[in-house]
């Protein structure tokens, strides 16, 4: 996730979704709705069924670190969103997200996660459906339930509002425009959906803008246009990505084009007026690129590049095919070339750790950002001279500290309810690292980097859990490691290191250091 910078540290095929049918094929009329004649008819019913059910309430998939985030009963398998910005990043944009959906469970009534944003009209199947919000639910009452089995297209017309505090997440106000940062649980500040990387979607934008402004977004563009004063850009992913990732990038930019390994095609959305600025960062991404596809084989996706934010997050974000970065990373002149490298490197991981292989809970996180820091600090050794062994000493010095004060690696403890983003505390970095160096340590390089490429082959487009790369560990090695990971991924206490037991971990201070971000 996002990368947060304290100082320096220690030494399925592409679908196609417009407004074309469904993959799956769908009379126009579902079997359910036949009886309903008329549009008045529709929406009286909707009204009446919705009076006859319960109050309307949050629900959630059983996260436990985000209980009411996601929702049961659906499986997303597409997304379009329609936006229009107003040209003014304090203002709501207009928008209407279509969502389309496989039904697994018999449904009364459908959630959404949607907050920050006022909904003016919902329709299921093209037929007008009664709604409600409850916490940060969007609860949709269609005119008929709907049946396991069945496919659903829900379209929600709504405002978008990127106004409210900064440290929320979701619509990230710069210095000409706006950009995405919804991780962890933020996407439904943005739009309507089932808001957990759990259930991954195809993702189709459609970003309205006046002139003299450009829109990105993840995928590749599918086309422009020219309205009078205003432009529509089209975007489109190849590969299924989570909420969470979603980005979407409009501002006074330039997009530069170039090629990356077997002629993957490399795009930067930058400030224009800082285009020669970036350069000289931005042509390092081929190279890092061919470094990553020796360490774990193949890139991912359809496209990837930098997204230069004129903004002050104070992180760096993995959105899925255009990393998000703050404008300052690369223009102060202060920080090590090494350091903003590997900084570039660790979000370039997470489109193997994280974006392709998706946690299937937010307790999973240990897998993401634990990589991403691994790949970080290997770089940085192998090209710039700093040491790994000796960061990963440092981070063994520290370890029982960050445990004490956010939990072990794969049993982190909850976010602050008001500060969602404390979940992404220092165990889930370099004390997750320190994970992956100790099973280097015990099964040895080879049988790592085998189980690296393993999993990343094994379950890309998908989700993995934390019991998934412990089997596969344990299948690569040729013998049961789950005693090994008993003690690193859930223990209080960090277990000795193989090969280094001189390795000693300092006793916790107090309530531990303050929670970073990264």
């Amino acid at each position: 996730m996002p990368f947060a910078r304290s100082p320096v540290p220690f030494d399925h095929a592409p679908v196609p979704f417009d407004h074309a049918p469904l993959p799956f094929g769908r009379a126009p009329l579902p079997p359910r709705a036949r009886w309903l004649r008329s549009a008045g008819l529709i929406a009286s019913s909707a009204g009446l069924v919705a009076a006859a059910l319960p109050a309307p309430a949050p629900l959630g998939i059983g996260d436990p670190l985000f209980p009411h985030l996601g929702n049961p009963g659906y499986d997303v398998l597409a997304y379009t969103l329609d936006v229009a910005y107003p040209g003014v990043n304090t203002k709501p944009l207009s928008a209407v997200t279509r969502i389309d959906a496989l039904v697994t469970d018999d449904l009364e009534r459908i959630n959404l996660d949607f907050t920050h944003g006022e909904v003016s009209a919902v329709t299921v199947d093209g037929r007008p459906a009664a709604y409600a919000s409850s916490g940060e639910d969007l609860v949709i009452t269609p005119a008929a339930p709907v049946e396991a089995g069945e496919p659903v297209r829900i379209a929600v017309t709504h405002t978008s509002d990127p106004s409210g505090p900064a440290d929320t997440g979701g619509w990230v106000r710069t210095g000409d425009g706006l950009a995405m940062a919804n991780q962890a649980d933020a996407a439904h500040r943005v739009f309507p959906s089932n808001d957990h990387p759990a259930d991954k979607a195809y993702f189709t934008f459609r970003i309205t803008v006046p002139d003299g402004l450009t829109a990105v977004a993840n995928g590749l563009p599918a086309g422009r246009v020219r309205h009078g004063s205003t432009t529509t850009w089209t975007y489109r992913t190849r590969h299924p990505m989570a909420t969470e990732l979603a980005q979407i990038s409009i501002g006074r930019s330039t997009v530069v084009h170039r090629a990356g390994p077997h002629g993957l095609p490399l795009r930067d959305v930058v400030p224009t007026a800082d285009r020669e600025l970036m350069e000289p960062w931005l042509r390092r991404t081929p190279a890092h690129m061919e470094w990553m596809e020796r360490q774990v084989g193949p890139y991912p996706f359809e496209t990837y590049g930098v997204l230069v934010a004129d903004a002050t997050t104070g992180f760096e974000l993995e959105t899925q095919t255009l990393s998000l970065f703050e404008r300052r990373l690369f223009a102060d002149r202060t920080l090590p070339e090494w350091y903003v490298d590997s900084i570039m490197v660790h979000e370039l991981a997470h489109q193997w750790f994280g974006n392709s292989v998706s946690p299937r809970s937010w307790s999973d996180l240990w897998l993401n950002e634990g990589h991403a820091s691994w790949y970080e600090a290997l770089y940085a050794d192998e090209t710039a001279g700093r040491s790994l062994e000796r960061r990963m000493r440092a981070a063994y010095a520290a370890s029982d500290g960050w445990r004490a004060a956010g939990g072990p690696p794969a049993a982190p403890e909850p976010p602050s309810p008001d500060h969602k983003i404390s979940l992404f505390r220092p165990v889930v970095y370099d004390g997750s690292s320190l994970v992956l160096y100790a099973l280097r340590q015990e099964i040895g390089a080879d049988a790592f980097q085998r189980l690296e490429r393993a999993w990343v082959a094994r379950y890309r487009n998908g989700n993995a859990a934390t019991a998934d790369f412990v089997a596969l560990a344990g299948r690569t090695a040729g013998r049961d490691l789950t005693g090994f990971f008993r003690g690193w991924l859930y223990d209080e206490k960090t277990p000795p290191m193989p090969g280094h037991p001189d390795w000693r971990s300092n006793p916790p201070r107090g309530a531990g250091s303050a929670p970073e971000r990264g």
